[in-house]
């Protein structure tokens, strides 16, 4: 949507090499630390991957720790991105990684770190950043790049830290600044993909022209990854429904945006919001990592939360109470409603999100409660309804993307006993076909998480106990 920045070039070639990438930006031009602070503060650059932190403090903290700590620096990108919806930092670093790595170097020579590492989840996008770096020569500095396990909470920052330290990569569940101790127990600048890259571009253009773009008040563009498919890129102040519009979508029945610890905004909120820090404010939302995911006609908002909830609680990082018991116990009691749960199941839900708030050691428990009751809030008809048995009649269809299991459950028939009553496809269809003789066209068939509670409900209700659930 107008001239590309971050993704500039992306229209002609589908990764930009070394050449290709100064053919498109230019050479990279030198800042002293102190006119790299005054850009990042000059252009309000924050960082892109969630919190929204000012860089330019950032930047001074791990100046100010430096100095009585010998000196000594990191540079660390969290390229991990664990939120299924999104795919902007993916897309990066696989199709314009030089981007980012200029926007890393040119922080470490402003901090005179000697180390700068990338830390990533996923193996294209490790070979793509090991291609561009041996694109780029002997930098003076030791780049290299570090796979972590693809998770959720690897993203978070001490989870990120530990991880890169040889140690498990989990949060720490101290406060501990990676500015005051972070690789390598040293003074350490972190910070998300996009933001290294908005820097390289805010340094090549200037803090000026980089300002003619967006709003006054949060200038620039940024990055969106609308329905966990299609990057663009939007100047600050884009309206939402323009953005949706020309992915070929429309609000549906209310937007999520923040990703799984965000706020859903209903279909009137989204109409007139933009993508802007105080516009959504306004509607107690942020926009977080940038995921903008709408919610289709045709899929049940309860089912999708239900859904959601409990691949968020099986991503806890397992270390206190709250993750290990409050989640999976808050993510059963959402499937428990979605199947009727009766009258008080509404208030079971509100007791489940009160006993996991701000007793975490990290802030996944808060998260994934305020997303839950961000649906309430939005969605009060379909959760009463459903609590009550009547439900709302549509299929869940998997709008909220998640990350396909590797090893799903499978539905096994005993064909010894099967005799062809055709229950079990009219409870799921979306799993088991019928041959044309009446019968399951196949003994075994995987079962998706979001359908595991139906695939049970086939089995209990086989009458001749020909089904069974497999590992």
């Amino acid at each position: 949507m107008g001239t590309p920045r971050l993704l500039a070039g992306l229209d002609q070639i589908g990764r930009l090499d070394r050449v290709a990438h100064l053919t498109t930006h230019g050479q990279m031009p030198r800042y002293r630390p102190d006119e790299l602070v005054d850009l990042a503060e000059n252009i309000d650059l924050r960082g892109r991957g969630g919190a929204g932190f000012p860089f330019a403090r950032k930047l001074r903290a791990v100046m100010r720790s430096a100095r009585d700590r010998d000196g000594q620096t990191a540079v660390v990108v969290n390229g991990s991105e664990g939120e299924p919806s999104c795919l902007k930092d993916k897309g990066l670093l696989l199709h314009a990684p030089h981007l980012v790595l200029d926007g890393a170097l040119l922080a470490a020579a402003a901090l005179n770190a000697d180390d700068v590492v990338l830390g990533v989840t996923r193996e294209d996008v490790e070979q793509s950043l090991r291609e561009a770096i041996a694109e780029r020569g002997p930098a003076g500095r030791r780049t290299r790049v570090v796979r972590l396990p693809e998770r959720f909470v690897t993203g978070e920052g001490t989870s990120m830290v530990n991880g890169l330290n040889g140690g498990p990569t989990l949060p720490s569940g101290q406060k501990v600044r990676t500015s005051d101790r972070g690789l390598n127990g040293v003074p350490t600048l972190l910070s998300n993909t996009e933001t290294y890259a908005q820097l390289a571009v805010a340094a090549r253009l200037g803090a000026l022209d980089y300002r003619a773009t967006g709003l006054p008040t949060e200038p620039g563009t940024t990055l969106l990854t609308v329905a966990g498919a299609t990057v663009v890129e939007v100047p600050t102040g884009t309206p939402l429904p323009y953005v949706l519009e020309l992915c070929g979508m429309d609000p549906g029945q209310g937007v999520l945006v923040g990703g799984y610890h965000g706020r859903w905004l209903s279909p009137g909120a989204a109409l007139a919001a933009d993508i802007s820090r105080g516009s959504l404010a306004s509607f107690d939302a942020v926009l977080g990592a940038g995921a903008v995911l709408p919610l289709p006609e045709d899929t049940c908002p309860a089912g999708e939360v239900a859904r959601v909830t409990r691949w968020m609680a099986k991503e806890s990082a397992g270390q206190c109470g709250p993750c290990v018991r409050g989640l999976p116990s808050l993510a059963d009691v959402l499937e428990d409603t979605v199947r009727g749960g009766g009258r008080n199941a509404l208030e079971t839900i509100e007791a489940r999100m009160r006993a996991v708030r701000r007793r975490g050691a990290c802030s996944h428990p808060d998260g994934t409660a305020g997303f839950v009751a961000s649906a309430l809030a939005s969605f009060p008809d379909e959760f009463r309804d459903h609590a009550l048995g009547s439900g709302c009649g549509r299929r869940v269809r998997g709008a909220l993307p998640l990350p396909e299991d590797e090893n799903p459950e499978r539905l096994v028939v005993d064909w010894t006993l099967c005799r062809g009553h055709g229950l079990c496809v009219d409870i799921l269809p979306d799993v088991v076909r019928l041959d044309e003789d009446g019968y399951p066209a196949q003994a075994s068939m995987p079962v998706p998480e979001r359908l595991r509670p139906k695939a049970l409900r086939a089995v209990r209700r086989c009458p001749a106990l020909a089904l069974r659930i497999q590992d």
